[in-house]
């Protein structure tokens, strides 16, 4: 699942690696290091800030003795379940989810503020509220959002392979072991990598922290006295206004879906015409308009070359390839209404049934170009940062060494004789955490290893998964979580797209010619890359947290414990929202038995092929697709190289026009481009806010976008719940407007 980052952006500023004044827009990082990533506004001070270096207190901050408090931690855990439900439904639907930082941090704020002020004397509810609790409530928040992933890719495409029951509530046990060890596995590793990325390597390696940093900025702000406070409440305003009115959108289109939420223009005409004229032509092909604020708050974040790469590669898939394929024959359509003479011209083109037999559809051609995009563009992008890499690892090497001598030497032995040499670096920093406040090395050590072992017995005893492979595995994990932070600590965007694919591609090697039957060693192949993915996901947002605490001087163990409960939250809540919504949308693990399906499961798709690619003998793929995915990947590939090595010095500032082509594969892979147009409506709301109102969009704009996304999420929660109860849209509401009165 690709993520929507916080990091903030602005036209006309750029993020100096060293210091930031915030009185300024403070950073622009470019959306072609974000690709799909991006944005929202920054907090004003007239201040300067060494970003390698703990904040200074700012003025009027209170004394914040027990930071670590009932209050913040359920308001994070409760705020971590409203992302992670969100991300579920808006990963489903196109494969993107938003971070839950800023968004706790915000919403926390407004939250235990209002408890100070009207509940001042309750013991637990009132008392002063400070940044350092405030890093907590996004600390809790992380834990209990960090593990969305594993349901939008790995384990529905288990479902969608025939790997699993056909019922996930059968499958509840394997479903909790899994996401136990995903979760619990990226925790514990992820606790030392806080010294070496946080405070030993970042000012050599550049770790800038876009987001993490982001958020130490806002929550120093909105904690300082004067405008900041001010400013926080209008943030907190302006995301609860977004965040209720899509959710009573959300709900409330349920019931009048074609004219409240999808816009068939098309259709439209066709009707107006007496069902006669071509405009249903178009309409076959998904473009008609969605007012789905959550798409549209997501293009505010993404920013235009984003959405306009989107934008463009749908309708080079659904306006140009798609159309061409069926007018030569290569793939064909299904009609949905056969039998209706009104609408008999009404057809679909995104079956995935018959795979293999007879002539395809063009959502099955377009997959394979979609997946070599995107498995070439992101291991590209990784490998391209071999230098940072080598010297990350080679820090690894040192500060390892160091520490086996300081061992060693306790025993007045030396094992290493130029252990020393890394004490020679002048940009190290000194960490600011007491030894009392430290997560103690038993703790995570310990945790770890108990996480190993017991993986090798449950994956054994419930996957069939050899105890050797599960160890690759957890190897696997841990060096592609360390790629991802470091990579994305520099370019806020983490490459576990790359990891996960890599992954597969080491397991299906691995497993190759060992006997495995096909169907075993496909779940063994997406069970690794779930780990791979899962671990690397929640270490990264671990790690950033722990940027964002180390900014603000909060003691590591308290962000720990805060981050252990609200994970182990995650570990049931994750689960239980994913049997929600299969459950009430069946489609989504088996959408060759229906016509329709609100949730396309990008993400789900892509990890599909790869495990079918890696572990079949002979797989069906249509000679043009390959074809043109060889091309299209090798052109993905000659971008990365020369975005890396010739837009470079004075020629950096073309960067910006080059096309995004993660969210290119993505486009190909969602069958209606209705999402694409969202976003791009969304890009160009915040461009144009941007440009005639830049200060009211760095006070409302992230605010605005988060509570849109957020405020659709939830209401998907409650669709799924009536549609489970019986009273949903379907039963009760009208089609009204929808091609065949069905949307």
């Amino acid at each position: 699942m690709e993520h929507i980052s916080d990091a903030p952006i602005d036209e006309s500023a750029t993020l100096d690696s060293k210091t930031m004044n915030e009185k300024t827009v403070p950073a622009h990082f470019t959306e072609d290091e974000q690709h799909d990533q991006s944005s929202q506004e920054q907090p004003l001070q007239e201040e300067i800030l060494d970003l390698y270096k703990p904040f200074p207190v700012a003025e009027g901050t209170p004394l914040e003795d027990q930071i670590l408090t009932i209050r913040a931690v359920a308001v994070g855990i409760v705020l971590g379940s409203l992302v992670s439900a969100s991300n579920l439904y808006l990963g489903l639907k196109t494969g993107f989810g938003f971070s839950a930082t800023i968004f706790s941090a915000i919403f926390g704020y407004g939250i235990i503020k209002s408890l100070s002020k009207w509940a001042p004397g309750v013991p637990i509810l009132g008392g002063s509220f400070g940044p350092q609790e405030n890093v907590i409530i996004q600390a809790a928040a992380t834990g209990a959002g960090g593990i969305t992933g594993l349901f939008v890719a790995a384990l529905p495409a288990m479902y969608r392979l025939d790997l699993l029951s056909n019922n996930p509530k059968q499958d509840i046990g394997q479903i909790f072991t899994l996401t136990l060890m995903c979760s619990f596995f990226g925790l514990f590793f992820a606790t030392p990598l806080r010294k070496f990325f946080v405070i030993q390597v970042a000012r050599e390696l550049r770790l800038i922290f876009p987001t993490p940093t982001a958020t130490a900025i806002t929550i120093r702000t909105m904690h300082s006295t004067g405008s900041g406070a001010r400013e926080a409440m209008s943030k907190v305003k302006a995301l609860s206004l977004a965040f209720f009115g899509a959710l009573v959108h959300r709900v409330g289109s349920y019931y009048a879906i074609g004219i409240l939420y999808d816009w068939h223009i098309f259709t439209w005409i066709y009707i107006w015409s007496g069902y006669t004229n071509w405009a249903l032509n178009i309409e076959n092909w998904g473009w008609y308009i969605e007012w789905t604020p959550a798409f549209i708050g997501s293009g505010m974040l993404i920013g235009l070359n984003s959405a306009i790469s989107m934008f463009a590669g749908s309708v080079l898939a659904w306006g140009l390839i798609g159309p061409l394929l069926v007018h030569y024959g290569e793939c064909i359509g299904v009609a949905t209404m056969p039998d209706d003479p009104k609408w008999s011209p009404l057809v679909s083109f995104s079956s995935l049934r018959n795979i293999g037999v007879g002539t395809p559809s063009p959502r099955y051609w377009l997959l394979w170009p979609a997946v070599m995009i995107m498995v070439c563009a992101s291991v590209a992008e990784l490998l391209i940062q071999y230098k940072i890499i080598y010297i990350a690892f080679k820090s690894l090497f040192q500060q390892s060494k160091t520490g086996i001598n300081a061992v060693a030497q306790k025993h007045g032995k030396r094992v290493f004789a130029d252990h020393n040499r890394i004490e020679h670096h002048t940009d190290i920093v000194t960490d600011p955490a007491l030894p009392k406040d430290q997560v103690k090395d038993w703790m995570w050590i310990l945790g770890l290893l108990v996480t190993i072992v017991m993986a090798m017995v449950i994956y054994s005893v419930q996957w069939q998964m050899n105890p050797g492979l599960t160890i690759l595995a957890c190897i696997l994990g841990f060096f592609f979580s360390f790629l991802c932070v470091q990579i994305g600590a520099v370019t806020d965007q983490p490459p576990v797209t790359a990891s996960s694919k890599a992954s597969q591609l080491v397991f299906g090697a691995v497993t190759s010619g060992h006997g495995y039957s096909i169907q075993h060693a496909q779940k063994l192949n997406l069970i690794a890359g779930g780990i791979a993915a899962g671990a690397a996901d929640v270490a990264t947002s671990l790690t950033g947290d722990f940027r964002t605490g180390f900014l603000l001087r909060t003691p590591p163990i308290k962000q720990w414990y805060a981050q252990a409960m609200g994970t182990f939250v995650a570990v049931w809540m994750a689960p239980g929202m994913f049997i929600l919504f299969a459950s009430a949308y069946p489609c989504i693990l088996h959408p060759e038995d229906y016509d329709t399906c609100p949730f396309f499961a990008p993400s789900v798709s892509a990890w599909v092929a790869v495990a079918e690619a890696v572990t079949q003998p002979r797989i069906s793929i249509p000679l043009s697709s390959g074809i043109f995915a060889c091309c299209m990947g090798a052109l993905s590939v000659i971008q990365v190289i020369f975005r890396h090595f010739y837009l470079v010095g004075p020629r950096d500032k073309y960067r910006v026009y080059l096309p995004n082509w993660g969210a290119i594969a993505l486009s190909f892979i969602v069958p209606v481009p209705v999402f694409t147009n969202a976003a791009l409506i969304g890009a160009i709301i915040a461009a144009l806010w941007i440009k005639f109102k830049p200060h009211s969009f760095k006070i409302y704009g992230y605010a605005v976008a988060a509570g849109l996304i957020a405020g659709e999420g939830m209401g998907g929660v409650i669709g799924a719940c009536l549609q489970l109860g019986g009273v949903s849209g379907d039963v009760y509401g009208t089609q009204l407007g929808c091609p065949g009165l069905s949307c």
